[in-house]
Formats: C-alpha cells, sequence, structure tokens
C-alpha cells in the first residue's frame, strides 16, 4: 500500500516518524508533502533514516503541479500551520484550511484514493459548556459563526463537511480524528502552546507567568500516542467515522505550571494574572471512550505521564 502526507514535516509529522523509527509502517511508500524538504531532511535525517519516504515539493493550495505516478491508497491530510495560526490573518486561516482540504481531496479522487484520513480538531464543537464534563463525538455544538476567532473551528468543520461530500461522490472511505492538546519533545516550545512555553521557562530558569487565572481546563496526550492512534486510524477499518484523539483526564492550567516546574526544579517561581476572570473556554476535555475502545488494551499515557515523559526526553537530548 501506499500512503501520502500533508502535514508531514510538523510536529504531527515529526511524531509519526519517531513513531515508525521503533513501528515499522506497513505502507510500502510513502510520500510527504512539504514546502521545504531540503531543509527538513538537512535538519532531521534521523527521523527518516530506513523509513520508506520520498519527499515531494508542493503546497496544498496548489496540488496540480505536484506529479506522482501510482495509485494512492490511504490519504493523511494533517497539514495545518497551528504554529504561526495565530499570526495569520482569520479569514487566511479560514482559507487557506478549507481550499487546501478541497485541494486534497481533490488529489484524492486523481489518485485513486480508498481512504482518507483528516486531522480536524475539537475545536469544531466551540465552546465547552459547563454542564458538559467530556465532550463525545455525537455532540453537536459549534463555534460561533459571527466571531472572527471562530475561523479556525469552523473552517474545521467544513474541511469534515467536504470530505463527506466528497467521499459521498467518489465512493472512498474515510475517517476523521478531531485532535485536542498534545506535549512531546518535537511540540515547539516558544510558540503559543502553555504547556511548551512552561517547559521552556522552566529549563532556562525562568519565571512561569500564567497569563490567565489558571482555572481553565485541559488535557495533554503524549506525541507517541497520539502517532499510535493516527497511525492506527491509517491502517486499520473503523468501526465509526469520527473520533476524539486525546487525553480525557483534566489538569488547570496553574496545576499544569506548577507540575511542569516540579519536574524540572521546585526552586522557579510560578506568577499568575489574578486580574485576569479566565477564559470563555475554561474546558476543552475530550471524552476518548470511542478511541480507547477502538485500540483496545494498550493503555495511553495521561496528562501528567505525559508532561513527564516530554521533559525527560527533552533533558536526554
Amino acid at each position: 500500500m501506499n500512503l501520502f502526507v500533508t502535514g508531514g514535516t510538523g510536529f504531527f509529522g515529526k511524531a509519526l516518524l519517531r513513531y515508525w523509527q521503533n513501528n515499522h509502517p506497513i505502507f510500502e511508500k510513502m510520500y510527504f508533502l512539504s514546502r521545504s524538504p531540503d531543509t527538513f531532511l538537512e535538519n532531521y535525517s534521523d527521523l527518516v533514516k530506513g523509513l520508506p519516504i520520498d519527499f515531494v515539493k508542493g503546497d496544498i493550495l496548489n496540488l496540480s503541479k505536484v506529479n506522482i505516478d501510482q495509485d494512492l491508497d490511504v490519504i493523511l491530510h494533517a497539514a495545518t500551520d497551528s504554529t504561526i495560526g495565530p499570526t495569520m490573518g482569520r479569514l487566511d486561516v479560514y482559507h487557506q484550511i478549507t481550499h487546501g482540504s478541497e485541494e486534497v481531496l481533490k488529489f484524492a479522487t486523481i489518485h485513486n484514493c480508498k481512504k482518507f484520513v483528516l486531522t480536524s480538531s475539537g475545536g469544531v464543537y466551540g465552546v465547552q459548556p459547563p454542564h458538559l464534563e467530556k465532550i463525545p463525538e455525537d455532540y453537536l455544538g459549534m463555534p460561533d459563526p459571527l466571531d472572527p476567532n471562530s475561523a479556525y473551528g469552523i473552517g474545521k468543520r467544513a474541511a469534515e463537511h467536504l470530505t463527506a461530500l466528497y467521499a459521498d461522490k467518489y465512493k472512498f472511505d474515510y475517517v476523521i480524528a478531531r485532535c485536542f492538546a498534545f506535549v512531546g519533545e518535537d511540540l515547539p516550545l516558544d510558540k503559543h502552546f502553555a504547556v511548551g512555553n512552561f517547559i521552556l521557562n522552566s529549563l532556562n530558569k525562568e519565571k512561569i507567568m500564567i497569563k490567565s487565572d489558571g482555572s481553565a481546563k485541559r488535557s495533554y496526550l503524549y506525541q507517541e500516542d497520539l502517532a499510535f492512534l493516527i497511525n492506527y486510524l491509517c491502517e486499520k477499518k473503523c468501526k465509526y467515522k469520527v473520533y476524539n484523539v486525546g487525553a480525557q483526564d483534566e489538569i488547570s492550567i496553574k496545576e499544569l505550571a506548577y507540575l511542569v516546574r516540579n519536574t524540572c526544579d521546585k526552586k522557579i517561581e510560578v506568577e499568575i494574572n489574578k486580574k485576569s476572570n479566565g477564559s470563555k473556554n475554561n474546558r476543552y476535555i475530550p471524552d476518548t471512550r470511542r478511541i480507547r475502545d477502538l485500540v483496545y488494551p494498550k493503555k495511553l499515557l495521561e496528562t501528567k505521564k505525559s508532561v513527564e515523559e516530554t521533559i525527560k526526553k527533552i533533558l536526554k537530548h
């Protein structure tokens, strides 16, 4: 079987490559789309060593120039610039997600794709209501379509709908991974990810600054578990079309800061912005029973062990 991957040089792609170094994939050939394959190979050649991978230069917004003369059994569309998203205009974010997804879906029809795997986001559910402890896949909440800040979540929702439409018309299988929050040695530490910022502060022996009141609840899944689950969705026949992917044990941002601090150096100071009234989206916790039932009996790491494993790996390297 052949696999085509978008977003293969980002966090998800690096997590998959590390996973495949220890768990060889079933795919005979894997094509990774990248805007700058030479730069990636220069910096991460160890991640592709021994794997049947060809890097293809191109952009998801224009795949007409990408020439692959083989059918592609599985396409994994994992490309979204989540690391630079906050610096992009909201319209650009929406356009990149929706237009990019449709370009990849068209590409799938040309190459006789049998299965399309879309990495979506828990952001498609909108704000988690206070009474809902964990968000299940059949919850039909959605972001406010009149709020420009909803561009990412609504863009992902539109990408899901496009996937269903193309699969219905062209008769290929599909599965959607609604991804929540993750942590791992490949997570950028200097971007807008709170856990990454806290780890970087701790490694530099700097004060950890919490820009909110620290009450927001999140969960974090380790990148190796993320890779295992995405690989599973690519390889196996799935009962459902949508799976939440994440850890289901919650932790407050305040607790997260102290967990990182205590794992690195208990002398580091933690400062909380007590003037903040908290986040509008105070909870972001998935119900993961569906995905856990799918991969049973493998035990997935929960938040505390995921954070501790990440710091252990970073310190080791």
